[in-house]
């Protein structure tokens, strides 16, 4: 499951090109952690990408 609770941010396609031009698919699939956060007032595990967590878009459970 890659994909973040906060900003929906999730796999996306595209082609490995090589010398000879062949086109191949691939994917790249985001940052994403597994963290406890505060959300209402009660601790929840949520998975959450690191551009959200370096932004501060949720609070952490101590």
């Amino acid at each position: 499951m890659a994909k973040c609770n906060i900003c929906s941010k999730s796999t996306t396609f595209g082609h490995n090109r090589s010398h000879a031009e062949n086109k191949t698919r691939r994917s790249w699939k985001p940052n994403v952690r597994k963290i406890k956060v505060v959300e209402n007032g009660t601790p929840k595990t949520i998975y959450v990408c690191t551009r959200c967590l370096r932004s501060n878009k949720v609070t952490r459970a101590i």
